[in-house]
């Protein structure tokens, strides 16, 4: 992240938040590109379930381990959301074979972050 700030709050130390929150940036810039047809569908569909991704492991951060658990689930819910978003901007022709595939390869590392925190979390 590029960002600084006097304020840190802990869930920013997290990777998976960290990568999150550049994979929503992605979306948001990679989007702009879509046909103004697409910005109440697929756009605003695709950019808020990629940022609900980083939202989701800010807001269960704070809570007891198997609340926080819950608010990973639906994170990793969400990051499968984007792979149909993402299928649908390609089979639409707006976005390359290149940009579908690094935004699968992103997705498929962030849910395997995520998998990984929630069984830690479980074995606690």
């Amino acid at each position: 992240m590029d960002f600084e700030s006097k304020y840190h709050f802990s869930f920013e130390n997290l990777i998976v938040y960290q990568k999150t929150i550049d994979f929503g940036e992605k979306i948001n810039v990679l989007t702009e590109s879509f046909p103004k047809k697409e910005i109440f569908r697929l756009t605003s569909q695709f950019c808020r379930v990629a940022d609900s991704i980083a939202a989701n492991i800010s807001e269960g951060s704070a809570n007891t381990d198997p609340n926080f658990n819950r608010y990973l689930k639906m994170a990793w819910d969400s990051s499968h959301e984007c792979v149909t978003w993402n299928t649908k901007a390609y089979l639409r022709i707006y976005i390359t074979k290149e940009e579908f595939e690094m935004n699968r390869a992103a997705l498929t590392e962030i849910g395997k972050i995520i998998s990984s925190l929630r069984k830690r979390l479980k074995t606690k």
